[in-house]
């Protein structure tokens, strides 16, 4: 079912403490429905200057004068404008306010807006509040103090919501990724907190409610002097992007010839090429926007004209905004306006293939062996799920990270429900994993991925070897002639060689009848001791029945020629 919401959890938590009166002030507007989706979920907060008679009063008006207008103005503004007309209305009111009034004289605050909206995060700031996000263990601030730099100074600010009649706010917008965490505070949390501390605190991930009251109690208990406020907002699911929108985006992007290490493309610095192939190029690379390292995959211009190409960069976006599962590789989506042309964006993983696995030697473990492909199957499944066939997998495109952990790589041959394939677009795949059904026009289905998953575990513990063969480019496989996983590894057990073998079945009625039932059989099996039973200790029957059947055609010949010869 598509999802059409942006899914939040939200709490926030304020606490006056050592001062007279609390001059922070924090909401949030979560609208539902259809302007959740045309104008989004809005959190802000505000903090009083202090030393100035209205500064709570400040705070408030801002706040709430802020969320009245944005929430007013007509949807098709876009977030952007309506939140910068939204600002400057408001601080002409403020403006106003501290010179009309003399209980409210020189009244003044500063203000952050997190905006959440589709796949985007809006921030509109001025002043000292801060915005900060934890994405996998790394916190970063997405605001910039609006305080002189002066050591004397760095509390006087030179930007804030009364200050000026005309207003200069900062305005980002960053993509969403499902997980991320984001934070609201003010001043007397973030300085009060050792960014150690504010990290494992977030990093905890309880409600959102106690962890915000657990960021301002541990600022009060590590002496804040200031009002301590902070808001929490997790991102629990994000809404499918849109195929009309990922097809005109990438129709709109040039097709470049791809940079070389030592360039630089949209703020992300090449620091080396890691593969440069016929169809694309990947370099590692370091985002200056954030520091984080990445891989960036570049299209070669040879295949500008190719629909087909175009089309795969449509698929790994759709399937990245769908599935989030901890062993798919996951693209990373740039804010509007950032890219200049076309590529993708992926995280980067350190580590080796499988294929550089089996390349190295050694047959593996059944233990190996099984934890990695049940890893596999809930890759797969994670995506046979939406019905989504990948339609390509093999060892080159498993990652194998040095933590421990599996990423199922390269998702843009993969087949989609909601996308048409050209009638005469040849079946994508890897020739010596690719089911025999597809050589015969199939599109593919789950069974296939089962197939092309058992010829990668047959690899894995035969040490490269496969089932049928391999299959040179443009030939076609002799289905005919399987040997049995029993034949390179008599040491294992039984029901592996019977999991495996079910798997590559030639035909796809007689495999598993999907990832997870194939799953279900590598952890019974080990989980019922299955090492105890090998090959070796198979009936010759089960495990070679041709040897089998020559042995009983000598056996029934010396029992013949004894009968002629008594006779």
């Amino acid at each position: 079912m598509a999802n059409d919401l942006l899914q939040t959890r939200i709490g926030f938590f304020t606490a006056t403490g050592r001062r007279e009166r609390n001059e922070d002030f924090v909401a949030v507007v979560d609208p539902r429905g259809h302007r959740a989706v045309t104008q989004g979920i809005a959190c802000v907060i505000a903090d009083g200057v202090g030393g100035h008679a209205g500064g709570r009063v400040a705070a408030e008006l801002a706040v709430r004068g802020f969320l009245d207008a944005y929430f007013s103005l007509p949807e098709t503004l876009g977030v952007e404008l309506a939140a910068a007309r939204a600002l400057s209305s408001i601080n002409r009111w403020v403006v106003m306010q501290g010179r009309s009034d003399l209980a409210l004289k020189a009244m003044a605050s500063t203000f952050s807006a997190l905006i959440l909206r589709g796949r985007q995060a809006h921030v509109l700031h001025v002043g000292d509040t801060r915005v900060y996000r934890l994405r996998e263990r790394q916190l970063d601030c997405l605001t910039q103090d609006h305080t002189h730099q002066h050591p004397n100074l760095n509390h006087v600010l030179y930007r804030a919501v009364g200050l000026e009649d005309n207003i200069r706010a900062d305005y980002q917008v960053h993509a969403l990724e499902a997980h991320d965490r984001f934070v609201l505070c003010c001043d007397g949390v973030y300085e009060a907190l050792p960014r150690r501390e504010f990290l494992d605190l977030l990093a905890r991930r309880s409600d959102p409610q106690e962890d915000a009251q657990r960021l301002v109690q541990a600022a009060l208990d590590a002496g804040s002097n200031d009002n301590a406020t902070a808001m929490v907002v997790d991102i629990i699911g994000l809404p499918d992007s849109d195929q009309a929108d990922l097809e005109r985006l990438i129709d709109a992007l040039p097709i470049l010839e791809p940079p070389n290490a030592g360039d630089q493309v949209d703020a992300f610095e090449m620091l080396e090429e890691i593969f440069n192939g016929r169809y694309s190029r990947l370099l590692k690379a370091r985002d200056t926007h954030d520091e984080r390292i990445v891989v960036l995959k570049f299209p070669q211009p040879r295949v500008a004209d190719d629909a087909a190409y175009r089309r795969a960069f449509v698929r790994e976006a759709w399937i990245a905004a769908r599935v989030h599962s901890p062993f798919v590789i996951k693209l990373l989506e740039l804010p509007p306006g950032r890219q200049t042309r076309l590529y993708s964006v992926l995280p980067y993983y350190a580590g080796k293939t499988l294929e550089q696995r089996i390349g190295s030697g050694g047959k593996a473990s059944l233990a190996e062996g099984v934890e990695l492909g049940i890893k596999l199957c809930k890759a797969v499944g994670a995506l046979n799920r939406l019905r989504i066939v990948h339609r390509d997998i093999k060892p080159d495109n498993v990652m194998l990270e040095t933590n421990g952990g599996v990423k199922l790589l390269d998702l843009g041959v993969a087949r989609l429900p909601s996308m048409s394939e050209a009638p005469d677009e040849d079946i994508p795949g890897t020739p010596s994993y690719m089911a025999p059904e597809l050589f015969n026009g199939e599109r593919g289905d789950e069974r296939s991925d089962v197939y092309a998953l058992g010829v990668t575990l047959y690899r894995l513990y035969s040490g490269g070897n496969y089932p049928y063969g391999e299959v040179e480019p443009f030939s076609t496989p002799r289905f005919n002639k399987r040997i049995s996983l029993a034949q390179h590894r008599p040491d294992l057990p039984a029901w592996l060689d019977h999991a495996v073998m079910k798997a590559v079945h030639t035909d796809k009625n007689q495999r598993h009848a999907d990832i997870m039932e194939l799953a279900f059989e590598l952890e019974n099996g080990l989980a019922r001791g299955g090492g105890n039973s090998s090959l070796a200790k198979r009936a010759l029957l089960e495990r070679n029945p041709v040897l089998f059947w020559q042995l009983i055609a000598v056996v029934l010949l010396i029992a013949l020629l004894i009968t002629l010869a008594t006779k």
